[in-house]
């Protein structure tokens, strides 16, 4: 059985409907155990616990939210000693392009280090009906990769 950690953030709640969406889709594989936390919220253990993680921020201003990035400043160092080299994937709500928050986060997680699996998925305007599907794909996605061995 594989662990997969799904770490988000949302302030108007776009991102926790691809959060929540990204989670359903990571259910259906049935080898693959999935932990589903605010970023506030997650903290060294549970990073200790994943074998693979997704990240879900809205981009503010350019940039991931303050949350994630609260996230990574309470993990970063104490994560060091452990080189957890976690396969990761990034999912973004953006009212811009996403590619700013994409970026930093790219950015801060190869210090872990973590390596990037999938491309990230961005969606600009907010969370519609029709992006159900895309948001579920990505989190199954994800779980078969690591389900199989892929990852």
């Amino acid at each position: 059985m594989k662990n997969l950690l799904i770490v988000y953030h949302s302030q108007s709640g776009g991102t926790m409907r691809m959060a929540e969406a990204v989670h359903e889709g990571c259910q259906r594989e049935e080898d693959v155990k999935t932990r589903f936390i605010t970023a506030f919220d997650a903290d060294l253990s549970d990073l200790r616990w994943a074998d693979g993680i997704l990240l879900g921020t809205p981009e503010n201003f350019g940039y991931m939210s303050g949350a994630l990035k609260d996230f990574f400043d309470r993990t970063f160092y104490p994560a060091e000693p452990y080189q957890l080299n976690l396969p990761y994937g990034i999912f973004v709500s953006s009212g811009n392009d996403g590619t700013g928050a994409v970026r930093e986060v790219d950015r801060i997680v190869k210090g872990y280090p973590m390596r990037k699996v999938c491309e990230p998925l961005i969606i600009v305007g907010g969370f519609k009906n029709e992006h159900q599907e895309l948001c579920e794909d990505f989190g199954q996605g994800m779980a078969a990769g690591l389900a199989f061995g892929i990852f």
